[in-house]
């Protein structure tokens, strides 16, 4: 784990909802046992500015302000130990911010997790595995706020983008690391 980090993908009061809540507890738990190894995470959030191209182009304004914005108050805590929280306008960490975290810590592998499997944490993978960086997308730990099928739909992309073996759930993630 010294050259991974956890990367808490837009755990964000306007991203859960009732398809959604039942990965926040996953996310927690996950977070947790992350802590207790000892090894470091990092947030993100999802800001949708006015003018954006998800307001220009797909007529969509949420995400522009809190309490929407805002990430869920289990995992505050947790955010603040963190070693930052992103925003991002993007689906992907990789902004310049993000970008410069992870060349500035060494980060190799980054393991995500957090809502939306087929947007943002799938976004990241993606641009992960073209910087020549190893992406690991916890499977359990994360959801759509769309439901069950648009998150099985970003893990197949996933697994023909990524790899099949990029997938793992909580336990194996950490049977991988022992």
């Amino acid at each position: 784990m010294s050259r991974s980090v956890l990367i808490v993908t837009d755990m964000q009061n306007g991203f859960v909802s009732s398809k959604s809540a039942q990965v926040v507890p996953r996310v927690i738990g996950l977070v947790r046992r992350w802590e207790q190894a000892g090894a470091p995470t990092v947030f993100t959030r999802f800001i949708n500015h006015p003018g954006s191209p998800f307001e220009r182009l797909i007529n969509w304004t949420r995400m522009q302000s809190s309490p929407e914005t805002d990430l869920v108050a289990e995992l505050v805590e947790a955010a603040e130990r963190a070693v930052a929280v992103i925003d991002k306008p993007i689906y992907s960490l990789f902004t310049p911010d993000g970008s410069t975290l992870i060349e500035k810590h060494g980060w190799t592998d980054l393991v995500l997790c957090g809502i939306a499997t087929e947007s943002c944490v799938l976004k990241t993978a993606c641009d992960a595995f073209e910087r020549g960086l190893t992406p690991w997308i916890v499977t359990d730990a994360c959801y759509s706020h769309a439901g069950q099928e648009p998150h099985d739909a970003g893990l197949l992309v996933a697994r023909r983008f990524v790899g099949r073996s990029q997938l793992v759930d909580s336990d194996e993630l950490f049977r991988r690391d022992s």
